[in-house]
């Protein structure tokens, strides 16, 4: 299963992009990132509808689509693992996650996701959105794979 994480916005330099990329290194198969970006000064709708059109765009055909939305429903860690292995084991060929701008996801992405997901009702910077993210899968391939990194 391919997985792909396709968020608005550029990371830069520093140390949530080394976390991230810390737990990406760690996974396999590996995760593939896809940033896109407007540049275009728009209004808070348009611009989450424009982001939400660049962001399914990252989504094949058939794909797993998952939103990351604080509206959207938590899921524990094991239950996490349970669910990509489910996904896995049903032929899923292509998961891909989503994380929108800062204005949150335009309705387009919200009707086309297969699940909304939150990390709480915090709200978290973006760029540590990807390095949860990115933890959460390597945690959940420790526990499908019996490796001790995940303890109950």
């Amino acid at each position: 299963m391919r997985v792909t994480l396709a968020a608005v916005g550029r990371a830069r330099p520093g140390p949530e992009l080394d976390l991230f990329q810390q737990y990406v290194r760690r996974l396999t198969p590996p995760l593939t990132l896809r940033e896109v970006e407007e540049r275009r000064p728009l209004p808070s709708d348009r611009l989450k509808a424009r982001e939400a059109e660049l962001l399914l765009g990252c989504v094949p055909p058939g794909a797993v689509a998952v939103a990351l939305d604080e509206r959207g429903g938590a899921l524990g860690s094991m239950a996490f693992a349970t669910r990509l292995q489910g996904w896995r084991e049903s032929g899923c060929g292509d998961l891909v996650f989503l994380i929108g701008g800062a204005d949150g996801h335009g309705e387009a992405v919200r009707s086309r996701a297969d699940l909304l997901l939150s990390f709480g009702p915090m709200t978290w910077p973006h760029m540590l959105v990807r390095a949860l993210l990115a933890e959460q899968l390597w945690r959940a391939q420790a526990i499908l794979s019996g490796h001790p990194y995940h303890r109950v």
